[in-house]
């Protein structure tokens, strides 16, 4: 009784440091999609707070709330990735989720943005790329719906980082 109690203490212990989305992504193709999606930096451009310098953990991969300005195409923000259904990929099929990553084509024909690396995530295996939607189903949902995207004339409603090309040479 007590070897049990004292191993209890001990996985609950060593379990209070796992991260959400570790403890979430039980199965191996999600864990392996957790390590591909840790490596690609997903988080970066999809997790609120990343670009202000304090990455709110508690809406991992929720979509970002800097929006990116590529001169002549407009503002764009990280999409909420979690699977929520109104904000997120919940709507989406497993098949959506893999075309867009390899394809940078929406469920809804619209192209994702240019500095989304779909272009590298077509290089992935079949396998990968459903590790990465296994994991991306396994996080906890978050409601966010990031502003946009924004066209050239029309004017973001969030922080921007402006894409900006270099001065002509003299």
């Amino acid at each position: 009784m007590i070897r049990q109690k004292l191993a209890a203490a001990l996985i609950a212990t060593g379990l209070a440091g796992v991260p959400i989305a570790a403890a979430h992504a039980a199965d191996p193709p999600a864990r392996r999609g957790e390590y591909l999606v840790n490596v690609a930096g997903c988080n970066d451009c999809h997790t609120p707070g990343y670009f202000l310098g304090k990455p709110d953990m508690a809406r991992y991969l929720g979509g970002s709330d800097v929006g990116f300005e590529l001169p002549g195409l407009g503002v764009f923000h990280g999409p909420n990735l979690t699977p929520d259904k109104e904000t997120g990929l919940g709507g989406w099929t497993d098949a959506q989720i893999a075309t867009a990553l390899q394809t940078g084509k929406r469920p809804d024909g619209r192209m994702l943005a240019p500095i989304m690396p779909w272009h590298a995530f077509a290089k992935l295996t079949k396998q990968d790329i459903d590790a990465i939607v296994a994991f991306l189903r396994s996080i906890p949902s978050v409601k966010n719906k990031v502003p946009g995207p924004f066209g050239p004339g029309e004017t973001p409603t969030g922080f921007v980082m402006k894409i900006v090309p270099p001065a002509p040479a003299k």
